[in-house]
């Protein structure tokens, strides 16, 4: 039997130059039955003293007490057993491990590339089976080993050995001996029974743990699948906890509820003044040395890089906007500066620091709608927008010292991905907005060109001279006149091959980690560099046409963008003292826009997906951005939030994956790479960019627009919303198998997903007029929505498409409660054992009730 286990199987094929692709091991039911006679009925040795295959060996003189071999069969078993270990290779020529004799560190020089797929401290089990002429019938031997040792050549590669199964027998049998083989190699991998086999007392505990392993068995008819298929690892398996809790009585996998909607410690209300920012604080300062010397990774790098070309991309766009729309009182200097000032203070400072803070649309219709009225009232726009800034910092402070961001629990899946749906498709909008415009603003018009008769009076052939090419209009002696005249490539075109380069190019790249190509970490190198890659591609390849492609064009001096304004806006002076007070009231709207587009895009950020391992701090988090309104106020700056998309953007690009630890284990999330050094990179260089503008002159703006589009459509991933709206365009029998439409009828869920579509819908339509100001009202306006929904939805359906409302916990509480002391009843029942050793209590925890049935059972 030429086969390997570490986790899944791989067999040696024809020719024996070639090890399989990993696989799912297929066992027959007959092989798993055959296998528990051989243990119940061979010999069973635990905790043998051995430090070399001929000791071990040599100890099996024991059987010839138990009456299984004659004296004359035991030299002849040992010396097919000590014969030299001959194991296949990829090539012919190379030397079997077992040449090599003892000699240390042998084996892990010739298959490096093997051993780092064991995990440390891995040891092995060694089966050998096989047929002889000399037996009559099946000598079977189970040894586990005192202690792990290295047996010299018997494994493929230098991995002390704990394990061994022997199955010799008489001839004609080889088949099933090899399905015996592969059955007690695919237990020795599984979780649960390598800690039997390593706990086990007895042969009765080994047995148990195989009828263990038969609980579980799913048996495929025959007929209806064909065994030649190699079935492909998962992309994750089941836990061994899961399991366990499977066993323990519980709920089946696809029976078990979703996880309970529950935020966390952080949004717990102290009822202290600043009780939550305290905690925030004391539950921030442990990890704050971490935050800065885990940032040193090369994944940092390339999040650095896309980070920073979305943040001055965004810039620009929402400082040029403030420009037109603030007559330039704020233009792109200012949005630069803001950008800079506000992000790095933020990141260094907040309880979240992977959410990235930027200017947003309802704060520029806000800013917009306070211009137009400091203008039409003679009241002075800056310091009017100071005072406001003042104000709506204080009562983010009053929010703060009261634990206000207790609200955000009643934020369910609803709101949350509602909210960021519509920020999502915000993104793709604008993106693909920006390209058309651009292209109507610089390619049509810039280079229109018309064909004019000779004689204007008269019509040559009837043509419609104006509509000739420049080849035709020659042709028939017309003239050319226009903007430009001159053959000029179509610059439409371009900047669209520019745009969705940039973003297929980054999509397929970001793939690239799944592919089938090249070693696991250059693939990984390449996914993690996929948007720079991709972006100095495309600006390589602008540079190799030479089109005049619009530029990102950068300020490159340091001063305001309004000539008669300085950096300081001073309180007093220009307006009257009424309007200082007054202004408390838009900056109330102001606090309500900040404080929804900040605690919702926090929540998103740390939600339990993310694996994130160092808390958060929602009311740290308020507060600096209350900070930061105040010191931008004075700066005549804008003013920042947190930005969902480009803060999702930032949580991907640090995502981090294990290493494959076994062949064919598919790598598992371990969660976000959490730390400060790259917000703080993003947001200094964002600052130093005017000193940069030499250089990033030379991207052009499509491929800017590109890496935005990427961003929108990225952000969607994983949002069980867009999951739902796929939904309706898909047949049932093609339908993914989501958890929730095992649970919840089709029309249910459809039904779920048209009341959110509607909802998105009038938000879209409002964020486009002057109603845009009462944008975050209409988001608060989403929780009520969502507690409507409680009298059309039952509590089950809500658990499975959504979240239980926290005035709703207390029953499921309840039930908890009442359930958890009916197990404990059963517990108690079952654990009637004589004493409390470890030994016993960790064989009751495996297979207690499986031992009920067996004769001479003292552990339960």
């Amino acid at each position: 039997m030429w086969s390997r286990w570490v986790k899944f199987e791989e067999k040696v094929e024809e020719g024996g130059e070639r090890w399989s692709k990993p696989h799912v091991s297929t066992l027959s039911l007959h092989s798993l039955f055959e296998l528990r006679t051989c243990i119940q009925t061979g010999t069973v040795l635990l905790d043998l003293e051995g430090y070399s295959l001929p000791q071990i060996v040599g100890e099996q003189h024991k059987l010839l007490y138990e009456g299984m071999l004659s004296p004359d069969l035991r030299e002849k078993i040992s010396f097919v057993l000590l014969r030299k270990h001959r194991h296949q290779t990829k090539k012919p020529i190379h030397r079997s491990l077992a040449d090599m004799g003892k000699a240390s560190g042998g084996g892990a020089r010739e298959c490096p590339s093997f051993m780092k797929k064991i995990p440390r401290d891995a040891e092995a089990s060694n089966v050998l089976v096989g047929e002889v002429d000399f037996l009559d019938k099946p000598f079977v031997a189970f040894v586990r080993l005192a202690q792990a040792t290295t047996l010299g050549g018997l494994t493929e590669v230098p991995v002390p050995t704990r394990f061994l199964f022997i199955l010799l027998g008489p001839t004609g049998k080889a088949k099933s001996y090899n399905q015996i083989g592969r059955a007690i190699a695919t237990l020795m991998v599984d979780d649960l029974f390598s800690d039997v086999a390593y706990k086990a007392r007895d042969r009765e505990d080994l047995i148990a743990g195989i009828d263990e392993f038969l609980d579980e068995v799913i048996v495929l008819p025959p007929g209806e699948w064909d065994p030649k298929i190699r079935i492909e690892p998962p992309k994750k398996v089941t836990s061994a906890d899961k399991r366990l809790d499977s066993r323990g009585g519980g709920l089946a996998e696809d029976e078990e509820m979703p996880v309970a909607h529950e935020l966390g410690e952080e949004l717990a209300h102290t009822g202290r003044f600043c009780g939550g920012l305290f905690l925030d604080i004391k539950r921030k300062i442990p990890w704050l040395l971490s935050d800065f010397y885990e940032g040193f990774h090369i994944q940092s790098i390339s999040a650095v890089l896309f980070i920073y070309l979305g943040c001055i991309t965004n810039a620009i766009t929402f400082g040029g906007l403030l420009g037109d729309a603030t007559d330039n009182y704020q233009g792109v200097m200012e949005s630069f500066l803001g950008t800079a000032l506000s992000g790095t203070v933020f990141c260094l400072f907040s309880g979240q620091p992977l959410i990235i803070l930027s200017s947003t649309g309802p704060i520029l219709i806000f800013e917009k709608l306070l211009f137009e009225f400091s203008k039409n009232n003679g009241i002075d726009y800056m310091e009017l927008r100071l005072w406001i800034g003042i104000h709506s910092c204080l009562q983010c402070f009053l929010l703060v010292a009261t634990d206000a961001s207790y609200i955000i629990k009643y934020m369910t899946r609803f709101t949350e991905e509602g909210f960021s749906s519509l920020i999502s498709f915000i993104f793709i909008s604008d993106a693909i907005k920006k390209m058309v415009g651009h292209t109507h603003a610089y390619y049509v018009t810039a280079y229109k060109c018309e064909c004019l008769a000779p004689d204007p009076s008269e019509s040559i052939l009837g043509l419609d001279w104006s509509q000739l090419s420049k080849k035709e209009c020659v042709k028939y002696g017309g003239s050319l006149v226009g903007n430009t005249c001159k053959y000029v490539p179509d610059l439409a075109l371009m900047s669209f091959i520019l745009f969705f380069g940039t973003y297929s190019m980054t999509v397929s790249l970001k793939k690239f980690k799944f592919s089938r190509y090249f070693p696991t970490k250059l693939r990984k190198l390449i996914s993690d560099f996929s948007i720079f890659m991709a972006i100095m591609t495309f600006v390589g390849l602008d540079r190799l046409i030479g089109l005049k492609t619009p530029k990102l064009i950068v300020p490159t001096e340091f001063k305001p963008t309004r000539p008669d304004r300085g950096w300081i806006v001073l309180p007093f002076g220009k307006n009257p003292w009424w309007v200082y007070l007054a202004s408390f009231v838009p900056a109330l709207l102001v606090t309500i826009l900040i404080f929804m587009d900040q605690q919702i895009s926090a929540v998103i950020v740390n939600r339990k997906e993310n694996k994130l391992r160092k808390g958060c701090g929602y009311h740290l988090d308020l507060f600096w951005v209350g900070v930061l309104m105040a010191a931008c106020s004075f700066l005549g700056l804008p003013w920042y939030v947190a930005a969902t998309v480009i803060s999702i953007a930032h949580i991907d690009s640090l995502k981090m994956e294990s290493e494959s630890s076994a062949p064919g284990e598919q790598p598992q999330f371990l969660g976000v790479r959490e730390q400060r050094l790259t917000g703080i990179l993003v947001f200094v260089l964002t600052g130093v960019s005017i000193f940069l503008a030499p250089v990033l002159q030379f991207i052009p703006m499509p491929v800017l627009y590109g890496v935005f589009l990427y961003m929108g459509v990225a952000s969607l991933s994983g949002i069980q919303f867009w999951e739902r709206i796929k939904l309706y365009m898909m047949p049932s029998k093609y339908q993914p198998d989501f958890p929730f439409l095992r649970h919840v009828p089709l029309r249910r869920v459809h039904l779920f997903t048209l009341v959110q579509i509607i909802c998105l819908a009038v938000l879209w339509v409002l964020k486009s007029t002057v109603l845009a100001i009462l944008f975050p009202v209409m988001i608060l306006g989403l929780l009520v929505v969502r507690k409507m929904l409680d009298m059309v939805f039952s509590q089950h359906d809500l658990a499975w498409i959504d979240d239980i409302l926290p005035g709703k916990d207390k029953k499921k509480e309840k039930k908890k409660k009442k359930g958890d002391k009916d197990d404990t009843k059963k517990k108690d029942k079952k654990k009637g054992r004589a004493d409390d050793s470890e030994d016993e209590v960790i064989n009751v925890r495996f297979y207690c009730h499986q031992l009920a049935g067996l004769e001479k059972n003292n552990s339960c």
